[in-house]
């Protein structure tokens, strides 16, 4: 199923990159503003909607939709990964102690100050 969702997903991908390429952009209608001959129609000088931009804008729709479904099909696939712990290599524990210096000595040599001095 979710092969099925990928593959109109690609092909609404593709669909809408033809279609967007294929249309006619508002540049060319820019005599219609200046008084052309279709600039007193209904819905103005771009019409009612050509058929490319219906057609695009159902690809878009079926896009979003199989973007959704792709998703919940991703999320429903990281609920069931089981087991991936398994392959995770644990370390291993040192157990044997390291003795700290004495420092008592360090500070009879200074004379019982904090801070060193030079002789």
């Amino acid at each position: 199923m979710e092969a099925l969702v990928l593959v109109v997903h690609v092909l609404a991908a593709v669909a809408i990159i033809g279609l967007v390429l294929i249309q006619q952009g508002k540049g060319a209608d820019a005599g219609a503003s200046f008084g052309g001959g279709s600039s007193q129609t209904v819905f103005g000088s771009q019409g009612g909607g050509s058929f490319f931009g219906k057609l695009t804008a159902l690809f878009a729709v079926v896009f979003f939709l199989t973007s959704f479904g792709l998703a919940f099909f991703a999320s429903e696939q990281a609920k069931t990964v089981d087991g991936g712990l398994e392959y995770v290599p644990t370390a291993s524990q040192i157990e044997e102690t390291v003795e700290m210096p004495e420092l008592d000595s360090a500070a009879e040599s200074t004379g019982g100050q904090d801070i060193p001095t030079v002789d």
